[in-house]
């Protein structure tokens, strides 16, 4: 039997969530003796993770929107910096969420007891969008860098940090057993009746910021389109608190937060509003058309708008390098804007299906040359440094 292996994971929001069940699968599969601790969510705690406490906690994002909980979050931190230097593993591997993360790695490294453990980051923070000399740092904190996009790693390998190409994780869902007859049964939605997917954040704070102006390019879509139906997504913490807000909706979305029927949705789907993030890469993988929106509160826009140094916020765009799917950003992010692009993929389904195969190139980019699947070749890297 092989030597035990304790592997410390670190998640602190959905996506992160996401990436790290999948690594945990794909770690099992290649180890048959690890130990699993950390910080993660559904989809890590199914894979065997005791979580240390809900990383929802941790799911915040922006300058204006961390502020008012700072004192809890650095308590937080040291609660989890505490637990790893009792424990002890043999590796720490933190999933995306620099602002938390990097912070984390640094206490850690500069309390002088983490001299036998190699710390491992997977999925970059954005330097070539801003803050490029954030790569000297990371560079100073980590072992190894673990990447999802192919023009990365340069980065980091200029500042003498190792640094893998893995591909994106979303590259492996599966669509083909997605159900589009059953989920308008279900539902009661007519063959052809279009369905506008609502895809509001996966972080309580996004999702009321988006909700409102989400349900006021609604009121101005079904006056065009009186059959559509909407379908919001939303994770499950959040489907009471939408529900509340829809009581006086004189219309009756659909309201879903299961994988499996997610992936229904996406397959009987005409057209999606969705906030930027990894989402717009499941929606071009399960082939949605898509108008890719997001908001901030005015003092984070401000400071942004000073830093990033790309045209784009979705990664098809960035990737091909030109605008296939529509942004509305910030001040863009109007009802009226967000109604106006929908409108153009509910009249004319042949705009669906040229975005759709527009998509596809930039997806080929997201695959390893090596031809492993995205998680496998991560549990490789992770596992090849201890």
């Amino acid at each position: 039997m092989e030597k035990e292996k304790h592997l410390y994971l670190i998640a602190g929001e959905a996506s992160g969530d996401l990436l790290g069940g999948k690594l945990m699968s794909a770690l099992k599969q290649r180890h048959s003796n690890l130990r699993f601790s950390g910080l993660g969510g559904t989809k890590m705690r199914a894979q065997g993770l005791d979580s240390l406490f809900d990383n929802r906690e941790l799911s915040l994002m922006g300058f204006a929107e961390v502020l008012p909980h700072i004192r809890k979050l650095k308590a937080r931190m040291r609660q989890v910096a505490d637990d790893i230097i009792a424990k002890q593993p043999d590796s720490v591997v933190t999933i995306d969420s620099p602002g938390f993360n990097f912070r984390l790695v640094k206490m850690l490294r500069e309390s002088g007891q983490c001299k036998n453990i190699k710390f491992l980051h997977y999925v970059a923070p954005t330097v070539w969008a801003y803050k490029p000399k954030r790569a000297a740092k990371i560079a100073k904190l980590f072992d190894k860098l673990l990447v999802l996009l192919p023009f990365e790693p340069p980065y980091f390998e200029k500042e003498g940090l190792a640094t893998k190409f893995v591909g994106h994780p979303v590259l492996e869902d599966d669509y083909t057993h997605a159900d589009s007859y059953a989920f308008r049964e279900k539902h009661g939605i007519l063959p052809n009746d279009p369905i506008l997917l609502l895809l509001p954040g996966s972080r309580p704070t996004e999702i009321r910021r988006h909700l409102e102006v989400f349900l006021e390019t609604l009121e101005q879509l079904t006056a065009r389109f009186g059959n559509l139906t909407e379908v919001i997504i939303v994770p499950s913490n959040m489907v009471e608190e939408i529900e509340s807000h829809l009581t006086d909706w004189p219309g009756h979305p659909v309201i879903i937060s299961g994988q499996e029927e997610k992936h229904d949705a996406f397959s009987a789907a005409t057209v999606a509003l969705v906030k930027s993030g990894t989402i717009t890469l499941e929606l071009a993988c399960a082939q949605v058309p898509m108008v890719v929106t997001y908001r901030v509160s005015p003092i984070t826009a401000w400071l942004l708008r000073r830093m990033i140094k790309v045209k784009f916020a979705s990664l098809v765009n960035l990737l091909l390098k030109r605008e296939v799917i529509p942004e509305l950003l910030q001040e863009h992010c109007t009802p009226e804007l967000l109604a106006q692009k929908l409108s153009g993929f509910l009249a004319n389904s042949d705009k669906g299906e040229q975005q759709v195969q527009e998509a596809q190139e930039a997806l080929a980019m997201l695959i390893p040359e090596s031809g492993h699947k995205p998680s496998d070749l991560a549990a490789k890297e992770v596992l090849s440094l201890l």
